[in-house]
């Protein structure tokens, strides 16, 4: 059942707090704080919690065009979702999952890709993710977007899927939203794509 209660907007460093509380109620968040597929897996290995924080953050007060959105609910974050162009999220291009199940160019930027959503535990289940998503697709559109993909995880191939293997999204989420799958390189996780 979705919450009528629930607003989206780009994420913003003088509104961290909402993305902080966002990222830290369950799942990888407030560990990984959205950094994966932004660096090297050295670099990221090498930093610590607090400095993938800070990193955001100072994503966030750099950005021209917000790369995340968060979701409120009465006025908290209950979550996030990461969607921008393709080449401003380096490791999508290194993943394997994109190698193989997109014939999109790598270097395009107006393929978009929305590759991480958090919900906070408590709010799981209310409609969250696909307010996120929806969002996520008018945040793309609205920023020129070409082609939105997304790499979600099949709960049909993978019912044991745990929340935190999750992030991706599930191939019902993106359907539900008129995405098509346009690649399979895995049997549990799909390329999907939606044409604004």
């Amino acid at each position: 059942m979705t919450d009528p209660g629930i607003a989206v907007v780009p994420a913003t460093a003088a509104d961290f707090a909402a993305v902080e509380h966002a990222l830290t109620g369950g799942g990888d968040g407030g560990s990984c704080w959205c950094r994966w597929l932004l660096e090297t897996r050295a670099a990221f290995d090498a930093s610590s919690h607090e400095e993938r924080r800070a990193a955001l953050r100072d994503e966030l007060a750099q950005a021209e065009v917000a790369p995340g959105l968060v979701a409120r609910i009465d006025g908290e974050g209950v979550g996030w979702v990461r969607v921008a162009p393709r080449p401003a999220q380096p490791g999508v291009l290194r993943a394997r999952i994109v190698r193989a199940g997109s014939d999109e160019t790598p270097a395009d930027g107006a393929v978009w890709a929305i590759t991480c959503f958090v919900v906070r535990r408590e709010r799981r289940g209310s409609g969250v993710a696909a307010a996120l998503l929806q969002a996520a697709i008018g945040h793309a559109r609205e920023h020129g977007a070409r082609v939105i993909e997304g790499y979600p995880v099949d709960r049909g191939v993978r019912p044991k899927a745990t929340s935190a293997e999750l992030w991706h999204g599930t191939v019902g989420l993106f359907s539900r939203a008129g995405f098509e799958e346009t690649g399979r390189p895995t049997p549990g996780r799909a390329v999907m794509t939606l044409q604004p």
